[in-house]
């Protein structure tokens, strides 16, 4: 899998370079004389060190390699954790941060005045024995690209989906070896250093669901942006950031909660947005068996509602990132295009109650067969995964072209639908946000933005409170202020 010959192929008239073997990743990085560090592997064997000792040259690269498995032994090394847990982000930077300062501290600088340290380390947890739970696992690089230059850390949360430990074990190795190779020759590019992180690896193989790069080398880079690549490229289905903007786990923060989520474009956020939110949320906390403490607000942005023109408009959604988290929200960015797969995703991580809450017209779409043709059980499939779960659909209504209000009790689906669509209305569901406010009704994002970029006025209003200030301070969706000075003058 890993021993794939690197060179130079001729395709057409075109020269294309082949992806490097890992062989030749690891002995390129031992013939490089400044190159030295340690690696710290814990959970998976010492997978990713040797490769690092098969290919030759070790000994100009590999200072320490070590696995402190006992936990006592561990324990003693980097100190115990506050949670007791081994298998985690905090536990991983502690290692990271204890072996920078070990060989800092054991190689003195006037005798290696041209080395670039780097430490490795990986705290993982590989499948148990009865197989229910896969594993997954927390990797990172600690590394310098100038000597006695401030060190840059790349961290990433993988989750196994390989059955056999042995392999996963493999998948491991590998990926370490990708990771320390694109920490030294692509940190340049953190875009391709990601895609090559599943060099001689399949999506099959290993999910990453979080990314974080820090250090003067990355200084210009956007974490969040780092996370819309990952669900690009495939390598996850969904990833999360919180109000400030930083990426979180999504195993971490919706671990047993109880879960509200809201489906948009967010282009940008308006009233009626935030209206259905605070209706919703309300009716979700007086349903039984749901707490305020345990229950989490997800604002939800597939990646089908990112694309401009085919393209992912990357600008386009930092704009409503920042928008959402400046409102205080925690942002989900999801491959899922139908509904049910938002359900079955969060029901890897909890069994509590679940609320969605949507327009009349995503609850239309919803009863559209064709979005369901894939399934062999088509849309009953697709509704049996949906609702057997503990959820209710929290229904925000639609004013029509006629003015009249339009709710769970006279919406309008195919006429096949009809029945399947009362089964779940009437066995409750469904249930109809009541306390709306109606002038909200008349709120559409499509036409805020056009306002904006057409540099009218009075679009200000229409939005929550401080947002057209941070629009007109950024500039965003297209906001221009000459064009309002113009359409004024």
């Amino acid at each position: 899998m890993g021993n794939s010959s690197s060179n130079i192929k001729l395709k057409g008239d075109k020269f294309i370079e082949q992806v490097p073997s890992i062989r030749d990743k690891t002995l390129r990085i031992n013939l490089n004389e400044n190159i030295y560090g340690t690696f710290a592997e814990i959970g998976a064997g010492q997978e990713t060190v040797r490769h690092f000792f098969r290919s030759g040259g070790g000994s100009g690269t590999i200072a320490k390699a070590m696995s402190a498995y006992d936990k006592d032994f561990s324990d003693a090394i980097y100190g115990i954790e506050d949670d007791g847990r081994y298998v985690t982000e905090s536990r991983l930077k502690r290692m990271l941060s204890i072996e920078v300062e070990l060989i800092e501290k054991r190689l003195k600088r006037d005798k290696h005045p041209n080395k670039i340290f780097f430490s490795y380390a990986n705290t993982v947890a590989t499948i148990d024995f009865a197989k229910q739970f896969k594993g997954h696992g927390w990797v990172g690089v600690k590394f310098q690209v100038e000597p006695e230059e401030e060190y840059n850390e790349i961290i990433l949360h993988i989750r196994f989906k390989e059955t056999d430990a042995r392999l996963q074990q493999e998948t491991l190795g590998i990926l370490g070896v990708n990771l320390i190779y694109g920490a030294y020759y692509k940190y340049n590019d953190p875009k391709k250093l990601l895609r090559y992180l599943y060099d001689h690896l399949d999506k099959d193989q290993l999910e990453i669901d979080t990314i974080n790069f820090s250090g003067p080398r990355f200084a210009n880079v956007d974490n969040r942006l780092m996370s819309l690549q990952l669900v690009k490229n495939g390598m996850t289905d969904a990833v999360m950031f919180g109000p400030d903007g930083k990426n979180i786990l999504p195993a971490a923060i919706l671990y047993k909660k109880n879960i509200l989520a809201l489906r948009g474009s967010f282009r940008p956020v308006t009233q009626v947005n935030m209206d259905m939110y605070e209706k919703s949320l309300k009716m979700f906390l007086d349903e039984s068996k749901v707490e305020k403490d345990n229950t989490l607000v997800i604002f939800e942005i597939t990646l089908s509602n990112l694309r401009s023109e085919g393209e992912i408009d990357e600008r386009d959604f930092m704009d409503r990132a920042e928008l959402l988290c400046e409102l205080g929200q925690t942002v989900m960015i999801s491959n899922f295009q139908e509904y049910y797969k938002v359900v079955e995703y969060f029901a890897n991580y909890t069994k509590a109650r679940m609320g969605l809450a949507m327009g009349v017209n995503n609850l239309v779409d919803i009863f559209d067969e064709k979005y369901y043709r894939h399934l062999s059980g088509g849309i009953l499939e697709a509704f049996g995964k949906l609702f057997y779960r503990d959820l209710k659909v929290f229904l925000y209504p639609m004013l029509d072209d006629d003015g009249e209000i339009i709710t769970s009790e006279n919406l309008k689906v195919h006429p096949r639908m009809k029945e399947l669509y009362k089964f779940f209305a009437y066995n409750g569901k469904v249930v109809d946000i009541t306390d709306f406010n109606k002038e909200h009704l008349k709120i559409f994002s499509r036409e805020v933005l056009k306002m904006i970029s057409d540099g009218n006025t009075g679009w200000e209003q229409l939005l929550p409170q401080g947002i057209s200030e941070i629009i007109k301070e950024h500039q965003l969706f297209g906001y221009n202020p000459n064009k309002v000075l113009i359409k004024s003058s």
